[in-house]
């Protein structure tokens, strides 16, 4: 999974993102957790944009189905611009791309009794599949950890 490193910038009530790698694609927020969430679809979107159904890493950025390498931190703060923007006040986050494939695969999962149980109830309050529900929780845990 590749991880996106985008600037952010504002102030409670609007935070914005911009990603240094990937043109045209930004998000915004009221909050920055909602910001981040936002760049987090934002840059599923753009990628499906870009790169079409199967997108792929690599150098040849703007070619379809070819999304750019990330750089790394250390390269993005020698950009001009990027480091421009972090002396205006703006600070880095990580954020990962998450496709979807669009297409469900089972997944033999070994958890505790006790636990599962837990899920189910959980699920079930919410209205979701214990399938559904996993899915969210792990795409939250992922994009919070960044």
């Amino acid at each position: 999974m590749a991880r996106y490193i985008a600037l952010i910038d504002g102030e409670p009530g609007g935070f914005g993102v911009v990603f240094p790698d990937c043109p045209g694609c930004t998000a915004m927020g009221a909050t920055l957790d909602e910001a981040l969430a936002a760049a987090a679809e934002a840059l599923a979107d753009w990628a499906e944009d870009v790169a079409g159904d199967e997108p792929a890493l690599g150098p040849a950025s703007g070619t379809r189905g070819t999304l750019p390498e990330p750089r790394s931190v250390a390269a993005l703060r020698a950009d001009p611009e990027v480091r421009a923007a972090l002396a205006e006040g703006a600070a880095l986050a990580v954020v990962p791309l998450i496709l979807e494939a669009g297409r469900p695969v089972k997944a033999n999962l070994s958890l505790d009794a006790g636990l599962l149980a837990a899920i189910d109830e959980a699920a079930a309050a919410r209205g979701l599949t214990r399938s559904a529900f996993l899915a969210s929780a792990a795409r939250a845990k992922i994009l919070e950890q960044g």
